[in-house]
């Protein structure tokens, strides 16, 4: 519609010039329709624009929604996985507490012996951000306190989170290849186990995998900056539902 109008008063000032008038009608007349087909073309524009901008944001807001989706998910599992860690933490200063020669205790190497055998590793589900981060999206996100934590939690907090896992991971299975070249079964029951982990090359690899201490710091700061984005999407869009209520008080 904005197309044509601007045809029909370019033909208008084509038509005023050509006309019989005066110079002074005429420059009034043209001035007029110039006017006329900037003002169209800016309102074209506009609304151009507006439509533009709209289909973005609802774009943006339908990836928020479905990142606080993926987020939720990966708070369980983190909560988890940070506990799983705490437990592998004891289960090898058990191990390590218990001096070359001496005997476990059968029932507490019972309880630890799990986690020894027990690796964790984060699978993100960071798909979704990929995607958005790939096409170019990202910058659509109006909220710049939002957008940096977004950038931040998965080009920085999750990155070392995973790398520091990874090597954690990496340093046990050096320990499970040690039992697996040792490991005998004495009968059909029991095998030999507590006598591998009392040796001194046991010993020394069970000493360190005794320091988790950075695996979980980094895992409570991808958390707490997980529920921070959560919190600012509920805010975002005026949400207040019993989720976001449990995060915040966590």
């Amino acid at each position: 519609m904005a197309e044509q109008e601007v045809i029909k008063h370019t033909k208008k000032v084509y038509n005023v010039w050509k006309g019989p008038t005066s110079f002074w009608h005429k420059l009034k007349e043209f001035l007029l329709e110039i006017f006329i087909i900037v003002f169209a073309i800016s309102l074209s524009l506009w609304f151009h624009n507006r439509s533009e901008h709209n289909h973005q944001q609802a774009e943006v807001k339908n990836f928020l929604l479905g990142l606080k989706k993926d987020l939720t998910a990966d708070i369980a599992e983190m909560e988890e996985d940070k506990r799983n860690y705490f437990h592998q933490r004891d289960a090898f200063k058990y191990i390590n507490s218990v001096k070359l020669g001496e005997a476990f205790d059968p029932d507490s190497l019972a309880v630890h012996y799990r986690w020894v055998m027990i690796s964790t590793i984060l699978h993100p589900n960071n798909g979704r951000f990929e995607g958005f981060k790939s096409a170019g999206k990202i910058g659509n996100i109006e909220n710049d306190s939002l957008q940096n934590d977004i950038m931040d939690l998965y080009q920085e907090n999750i990155p070392d989170l995973l790398s520091s896992s990874n090597g954690y991971v990496s340093r046990k299975g050096n320990l499970f290849e040690y039992i697996q070249e040792n490991n005998k079964r004495l009968t059909d029951s029991t095998s030999n186990i507590a006598e591998i982990l009392n040796t001194e090359q046991a010993h020394n690899i069970c000493g360190l995998l005794t320091f988790t201490d950075e695996i979980t710091t980094r895992y409570e700061m991808a958390l707490q900056r997980m529920k921070r984005v959560i919190q600012l999407i509920n805010k975002e869009y005026s949400l207040t539902d019993v989720e976001s209520v449990v995060l915040k008080d966590k």
